[in-house]
């Protein structure tokens, strides 16, 4: 890659020093030849495209790897919280560390072949002693967000009069342009988030630009041959004939890349781990079954008719749902004085703030209420996780305590460290408990006969009220349970 000679090119500071570097070699490659040869250095040497996207390997980055080996301007589709803008950032790790640009210029001018009057201008003029500025990777990247409001002057740019009086020339010279994004981004990389809001005029002036390179500015036609990698992001829903995109600019994207939420609980743990606040003040312990109970609140949520299939359930949802679920661990330890904090399974419910802000739901799930139905896809998702952890468990004893008339009460009031004293009186539970436990502590213990109580009650094999605490399952119910359970 470039960075390896970049030391000899920083001295450079003329256009005829620059000539005399091994960079007029790679004088007038595009940004895509950029991209792609960057991306070949990468793949030959092992080396992560896109370091900390997890559960794409497979599907969506060779997709990307196409698209930029191919040369093509691409968009991502997916719904929200499926990593689109952050591939896109990521791309900026494929640019050079630095180019040279013409000293002073709106348009990242190459020093050789200048796109904008104004570079043209000083080059003729000033030849070899032109000046040079280098432009780093990160200055080359320029993000919009599309929304219905977003002119054409925004994103190609508008006739300054002003500029147009101090320079002495007509409107209609390209010098008295005010730039908009897209020509600032050029010799770098332009992206725009949800492409279909942008009004049908701002997305024609689009399509001109990628393709003929060409725009009418106020009734002037302006020609700018721009370097541009332009890459999109939209709703699935939104880019059809039948949505907001107009077919010309759609059929001028070359790759069109469908972006996914994690496929297993095991891809979708490891992103929520690697992007939720964990780690704090305290350090809190954090159960294997908790975490996995947090992913699969997501999973199961997509699943729920209840929830706007088209609006999706970002990932976004677990990760504030964990960061939640701690802090109502620290708030139970602070308020109680446990030495360590440790996350229990009354802590998902506790969190649930952080659930139904991110659910769109449908008519069905409105009339019930966004709480309760959060609440029920907790309970569904503790169901789910118990199922697969119980299968060697012996919970007889434990339903059979319950269905001979006792009730256990676990109080929040009370430390984890005391919950095993507490949950003794059950025959088998401690026993059960210790089988998911991951160490002999009193507080491991007790929240792992905390989660069995909890599970049971998930599969309706036991029941549970604020009042009563825990206690045996309705009558019609428990038999079917146990036939659908066991």
């Amino acid at each position: 890659m470039l960075a390896a000679q970049k030391g000899s090119w920083m001295k450079a500071t003329t256009l005829g020093d620059l000539r005399a570097t091994p960079w007029l070699s790679r004088a007038g490659r595009s940004v895509k030849q950029e991209l792609r040869d960057n991306l070949i250095c990468r793949l030959k040497n092992g080396r992560p495209i896109f370091p900390g996207i997890v559960g794409y390997e497979t599907s969506v980055i060779p997709q990307v790897v196409n698209a930029i080996l191919s040369r093509h301007n691409f968009i991502l589709l997916g719904l929200r919280g499926q990593a689109k803008t952050r591939i896109m950032r990521q791309l900026t790790e494929l640019l050079d560390d630095e180019i040279p640009v013409i000293a002073g210029m709106e348009l990242n001018d190459d020093p050789f072949y200048p796109v904008s009057a104004e570079g043209k201008e000083i080059v003729a003029e000033l030849g070899e002693a032109t000046p040079i500025a280098w432009l780093p990777r990160e200055a080359r990247y320029v993000e919009k967000l599309a929304t219905p409001d977003v002119t054409v002057a925004d994103i190609i740019g508008d006739i300054d009069p002003i500029k147009a009086a101090k320079l002495g020339t007509k409107l209609g010279d390209e010098r008295s342009v005010h730039y908009g994004l897209l020509p600032r981004a050029n010799r770098g990389i332009f992206a725009m988030n949800e492409l279909p809001d942008l009004s049908g005029k701002v997305q024609v002036a689009l399509f001109n630009i990628m393709q003929e390179g060409d725009v009418q500015i106020k009734g002037y036609p302006v020609r700018l041959l721009l370097d541009v990698m332009l890459v999109f992001s939209a709703n699935p829903e939104d880019y059809t004939a039948r949505g907001k995109i107009i077919t010309p600019l759609k059929d001028r994207i070359g790759s069109e890349i469908r972006t996914h939420y994690p496929l297993t609980v095991e891809d979708g743990m490891a992103i929520t781990a690697q992007e939720a606040w964990i780690e704090r003040g305290k350090q809190v312990k954090l159960p294997a079954f908790i975490s996995e109970i947090v992913e699969e609140v997501a999973f199961v949520a997509r699943d729920d008719s209840r929830v706007d299939k088209h609006s999706g359930v970002s990932q976004r949802l677990p990760i504030s749902l964990l960061e939640n679920v701690i802090s109502s661990a620290e708030r139970r330890a602070y308020t109680l004085g446990e030495s360590v904090p440790i996350a229990r399974v009354s802590d998902l419910y506790a969190a649930l703030s952080a659930v139904t802000g991110k659910l769109e739901l449908e008519y069905e799930g409105e009339l019930k209420g966004s709480e309760a139905v959060a609440r029920d896809i907790v309970r569904r998702a503790v169901a789910q996780v118990f199922s697969r952890l119980s299968g060697e468990l012996a919970t007889e004893p434990i339903t059979d305590y319950f269905e001979a008339g006792h009730t256990l009460k676990v109080p929040d009031t009370r430390k984890t460290e005391q919950l095993p004293e507490l949950m003794a009186v059950v025959p088998g539970l401690l026993k059960a408990a210790r089988r998911l436990a991951s160490s002999s502590g009193q507080d491991e213990l007790g929240v792992a006969a905390e989660f069995i109580l909890e599970g049971l009650y998930a599969r309706k094999q036991i029941a549970r009220s604020e009042e009563r605490g825990y206690s045996a399952a309705e009558p019609d119910l428990a038999p079917t349970a146990r036939r659908r359970w066991n």
